[in-house]
């Protein structure tokens, strides 16, 4: 494994995510309007501003740790295509993943409606997904 290729993948998988997270709002901003509807669940975005520096660096961490189990699964993809597809792959595996385990599970337990559950799962299944395939055009091994 490549570690400074795992962590520069990290960091490219990092801002695609939060890019990708700022777009969703920006081009469905009716989303940000389902979570104002459950003030009792959700954070106000002054108290989030609070929280956001833990939250970003416990997704780095994340996002670094799905770059190592992309590194051990890494197949020597030969061309940036490859990586790409490979990547795309595991991030929609990743995307699956996260709706079963965290969006739906959020559904169960808390009281928000279809069109918020419907919503993340759509928006984090699209940030998963490019977050692994930049992760897949980032990283390569160490050469031999």
């Amino acid at each position: 494994m490549n570690l400074s290729r795992i962590a520069l993948a990290a960091l490219g998988g990092f801002v695609a995510y939060f890019v990708l997270g700022g777009l969703s709002f920006a081009l469905f901003p009716s989303l940000k309007n389902e979570f104002l509807k459950y003030p009792a669940v959700y954070r106000t975005k002054a108290a989030m501003m609070g929280v956001m520096p833990v939250g970003m660096a416990a997704m780095f961490v994340g996002i670094l740790m799905l770059a190592v189990i992309y590194a051990m699964l890494y197949r020597g993809a030969s061309t940036i295509a490859e990586g790409a597809c490979f990547g795309a792959l595991f991030g929609a595996l990743i995307g699956v993943f996260t709706i079963c385990a965290f969006v739906e599970h959020n559904y169960v337990n808390l009281n928000i409606g279809v069109k918020l559950t419907v919503g993340q799962g759509a928006a984090y299944f699209v940030e998963w997904m490019v977050t692994g395939m930049v992760i897949g055009l980032i990283y390569r091994p160490v050469p031999h």
